[in-house]
């Protein structure tokens, strides 16, 4: 017998649909279309690993679903502090959804600091599983609470499942020759198979990933199975968790292929060394660790067999002066950083206008100035990319818009800069380098060609007829020079930042060259042949919605709202920022309204007012974390009806 019920998920956002299935001997299951979860706790609490875990397995399930990773700065806050809390919030669905969510249907918090610094984000309703064991006076104090949560009735409006995780995960280890301290490690595998079990997740990935991971340590791996197994388990026999959910694979949001979920920083990798692939390059990486682009530093270090060279300098003006050298060697050049980096890269990218070397620059925003936010997102490093550097040196900008474009993106840069012999800045940040989301892995023949022909031998006949190689001789159509690598017979030229000849690359101070050469430097990057935007607009809106990178994800969210409730809305998304699509300073002019969602203090709109003289709205967040769907759609509907 199956019958419709309310469950937690529906009474927290109004749009999952339960249906209870009670076979005999059996707890109940109840159907939804999605849920939201948000795991909690110490920076040394595993919070991230957890989170991972379950997303892999929900991936390997076959839901649609989107990640927001949230962690301190420190590498180890101190314990139980509000500053030290991390998170991983997960957003599954049987659909096609766009965002980590606006608001959980379960957290999971191991300690009180968990619980306060997440509370607020919870609707009525909500489920809420606690660590009782860490519910000490003192540790509810260090964080403010004067009474315990657990028993003031603070949290009646939610459903509260107080569970001592970590005495049960000793229990379930005393088998083990672990100390207790070791053994309450893995308190955070408990947690994972407890919602493993109310989500019907897949079990095999999670133990063979702790089998590999700990393989020189097997009583530890032995050990996190058995806490895993033991989470589980609790689930199926305990009175308090009467009810498991399903949600059902995403089978018809995506097109046929071959999946795997992937995070912003690791496609960037992959499109990395697919684009060399696809130049018949080697790759060269010069960088120096900074959060959040790392990663992608360390796992391009992994692929020597595919060509690629990793250079972990002692600065950021060394990894970028290394790579500057490799693009003038021949190979497809990258340079990883952050704001703070590219401030210090700044001198190189100019002089790498100037030498006209194809460059990546690969900027993973973060919250600024200075040191800033470490580990929270932002956008405000266009004007960076656009102006950031002395002199005129423009360059293009590209900006992925989700963690799976970001494979895309790192293409696309590279076609322009190998096509157009330029620095090329990619503008990614936060949320998109440590979100993940499905993938679907292209075919080798859907990538694009990007083979180059390198300089051969003279390209220029001099007036007494002697045969020369000018190295600024130039392309009519791109305006790109030739690349001519070092050793070459008969291609020996000057290089350096003082200005050059136009043609020969000889050092001139002339002021009418001076003029010709920012010119014709500046007519390249304006020439670029970018893709027109395309604009959403199915209804005839009056307002468009104009966005850029990650912003796409929660703008698309608002929009489905609008459109649903009846409101109708216009939606275009720019990946190129410099130049801007040939077709939209029409597209603008079409429509009464342009509102810029940003998570900066309005760059884009800056530009977009400066160069069409549109009186584009600016909406602007800058607290580190991304904008919420409700947020947006509760400005644009206020922007429609104003």
């Amino acid at each position: 017998m199956t019958s419709q019920v309310s469950s937690p998920a529906e009474q927290a956002d109004g749009t999952a649909v339960g249906e209870q299935r009670k076979p005999a001997g059996a707890k109940d299951v109840r159907r939804l279309n999605r849920v939201i979860i948000r795991f909690a706790g110490d920076s040394g609490d595993g919070m991230q690993l957890t989170g991972d875990r379950f997303t892999s397995e929900t991936a390997s399930f076959g839901n649609d679903l989107s990640t927001l990773p949230n962690f301190p700065a420190e590498i180890r806050a101190p314990a139980g502090t509000l500053p030290g809390v991390s998170s991983f919030q997960l957003h599954f669905a049987d659909h096609d959804i766009l965002t980590p969510g606006d608001a959980p249907n379960v957290l999971v918090a191991m300690n009180p600091a968990a619980l306060k610094a997440n509370i607020g984000d919870m609707p009525r309703g909500a489920e809420i599983i606690v660590n009782t064991d860490e519910f000490t006076k003192r540790a509810m104090q260090k964080v403010g609470y004067e009474t315990s949560p657990l028993e003031d009735g603070s949290l009646d409006g939610y459903h509260l499942h107080p569970v001592p995780l970590t005495t049960l995960t000793v229990e379930a280890l005393k088998e083990f020759d672990l100390t207790r301290k070791e053994a309450e490690r893995s308190k955070n595998m408990f947690a994972l198979g407890l919602l493993s079990w109310m989500y019907h997740r897949p079990t095999e990935g999670t133990e063979k990933f702790l089998k590999s991971k700990f393989a020189k340590k097997p009583d530890i791996a032995a050990a996190n199975i058995a806490a895993y197994r033991a989470g589980w388990n609790f689930g199926e026999t305990t009175e308090d968790f009467a009810v498991s959910y399903e949600v059902a694979p995403a089978a018809k949001a995506f097109p046929p292929g071959t999946y795997r979920n992937i995070s912003g920083n690791l496609a960037l990798a992959y499109g990395l060394i697919a684009a060399s692939r696809q130049a018949d390059l080697p790759l060269f990486l010069g960088s120096y660790p900074i959060t959040p682009a790392s990663d992608i530093l360390h796992e391009l270090s992994r692929h020597k067999n595919f060509g690629v060279r990793t250079f972990q300098a002692e600065d950021e003006i060394a990894g970028i002066g290394a790579a500057l050298g490799a693009a003038f060697g021949g190979s497809l050049a990258v340079t990883t950083t952050s704001g703070p980096g590219v401030a210090l890269k700044s001198e190189t990218i100019g002089l790498a206008v100037s030498l006209e070397l194809p460059l990546l620059v690969v900027d993973i925003q973060r919250g600024g100035p200075s040191t800033g936010l470490p580990t929270k997102t932002e956008q405000a490093d266009l004007l960076q990319a656009m102006y950031g550097r002395n002199g005129e040196a423009p360059v293009p900008v590209v900006a992925p818009r989700t963690p799976a474009d970001c494979f895309d993106a790192a293409l696309e840069a590279a076609r322009i800069a190998l096509t157009y012999r330029t620095p090329v800045f990619l503008l990614s940040d936060g949320y998109l380098a440590n979100g993940s989301e499905p993938w679907r892995i292209p075919e080798a023949g859907e990538l694009p060609d990007l083979t180059v022909q390198f300089a051969q031998g003279p390209n220029h006949t001099l007036d007494d007829g002697t045969e020369v190689f000018w190295p600024y001789k130039r392309d009519p159509h791109t305006l790109a020079r030739p690349w001519a690598v070092p050793g070459t017979p008969g291609l020996e030229h000057r290089i350096g930042g003082i200005e050059k000849q136009d043609g020969t690359g000889n050092i001139s101070y002339d002021p009418a060259n001076h003029d010709f050469m920012v010119r014709t430097r500046q007519a390249k990057i304006d020439g670029i042949t970018v893709p027109d935007i395309e604009v959403d607009d199915p209804d005839g809106a009056k307002t468009l919605v104009l966005g850029w990178g990650s912003t796409y994800g929660p703008i698309t969210a608002a929009v489905r709202r609008l459109r649903a409730a009846g409101d109708a809305i216009a939606q275009a998304h720019l990946r190129h920022l410099n130049p801007f699509p040939h077709n939209l300073g029409d597209v603008l002019k079409k429509y009464d309204k342009v509102v810029v969602p940003e998570m900066n203090l309005g760059q884009l709109a800056t530009l977009v007012r400066a160069k069409y003289l549109v009186d584009a709205e600016s909406y602007n967040q800058v607290n580190g974390m991304p904008f919420k769907a409700e947020q947006l759609a509760t400005v644009l509907k206020e922007t429609i009806d104003g």
